[in-house]
């Protein structure tokens, strides 16, 4: 008599079968943050049922839910079936230091469904989708009424990234004897409102679309503590940028079509004196520990706006393309790189 024993499924098998529904995971994160899971677990375990009354919710479905998230690190079940909280978890709470709550919030929102099935034909042409489903272009999109629940997302979104981002860049980016800077499309202004704080002699304009300057930064609206060193620019880059800075500055812009790419950049080119540096920081496709991440941007950058997340060759291309002398490329961090050239005589 011969025993057997159950037959193990292949990896490549398993790993397959997940990648094909990972989308139950990325809307597993999203239902925690919309519901606020991570919020009304504190720092003791807790049973789904008592979770369940916090957030208003159905407790054997939150309990599946939280099964569902535990099997990737977020949130731990306990043997005796109460919950707990990990690193990845806590970053879901509203308060946490660095939290993405709403930057996982905006990497699920419901366009983002309509548009993942549309992946093929994009491939095949090339183009953005975006239009095609939603009648309009989608950064015109984001400005209607239709939008405004995403908008906001969006804006929340982009400040916990400069929330990241702001200090790493503060670090690493030397403004000894820059008398005034241009962050173009930056935002609320997070980034410079850092840089401000660091260099009490530097004077800064934040440059962005005039709905996103309306709602900058507290500390560089008219009372705020930088205001006196601030001036807010409503515009669009695309089109032309304010002139006579010393250095100019875009993170996570450069992401349009290469065209677009190009073009803002010729525009820096042309407003900025001889001699000014204009710094480009981007997280990359390649040579970033962060390649799945970047990988999936690029692919939705393709579907929304015809876009894309650069390699190190590829924008250092544009950059050249553009008229600037690049001068070195460095890391700032595990996922942003910073290219800084010079305008040219």
């Amino acid at each position: 008599m011969t025993s057997t024993s159950p037959t193990a499924l292949p990896p490549a098998v398993m790993r397959l079968r997940e990648l094909a529904l990972s989308a139950a995971c990325a809307a597993a994160v999203r239902a925690a943050a919309s519901l606020g899971v991570a919020d009304a677990l504190g720092d003791e375990p807790a049973d789904a049922g008592t979770l369940a009354k916090a957030v208003r919710a159905d407790a054997d479905a939150l309990e599946r839910l939280l099964r569902a998230l535990a099997a990737y690190d977020v949130f731990s079940e306990l043997p005796d079936g109460r919950f707990e909280h990990t690193d990845a978890s806590r970053l879901l709470r509203e308060d946490a230091p660095r939290g993405l709550r709403y930057s996982a919030l905006w990497a699920t929102e419901p366009w983002t469904w309509a548009l993942w099935p549309h992946l093929a034909d994009a491939v095949r042409t090339g183009r953005e989708e975006f239009t095609a489903l939603y009648g309009t272009e989608f950064f015109d999109w984001l400005h209607t009424a239709e939008a405004r629940e995403s908008a906001e997302v969006f804006d929340k979104a982009m400040t916990q990234s400069s929330v990241l981002s702001a200090k790493a860049i503060a670090e690493v980016l030397d403004l000894d004897g820059v008398g005034a800077m241009v962050d173009i499309a930056g935002g609320q202004g997070m980034v410079l409102a850092t840089l401000l704080e660091k260099y009490p002699a530097l004077r800064g304009t934040l440059f962005d679309l005039p709905k996103v300057v309306a709602d900058a930064d507290p500390r560089l609206r008219e009372g705020g503590a930088l205001a006196g060193r601030a001036q807010l620019v409503g515009g669009d880059c695309r089109q032309s940028v304010p002139e006579g800075a010393d250095l100019y500055l875009l993170k996570n812009i450069l992401e349009w079509d290469d065209e677009s790419t190009v073009r803002t950049l010729r525009n820096v080119a042309k407003s900025a004196p001889a001699g000014a540096r204009v710094v480009v920081v981007e997280n990359l496709v390649d040579g970033s520990p962060e390649t799945r991440f970047t990988t999936a941007m690029d692919l939705m950058l393709l579907l929304n706006v015809g876009g894309k997340k650069h390699t190190k060759a590829g924008l250092s291309a544009l950059v050249e393309q553009a008229g600037l002398q690049l001068e070195e490329v460095r890391a700032v961090n595990s996922y942003l790189h910073m290219f800084v050239s010079t305008v040219p005589a």
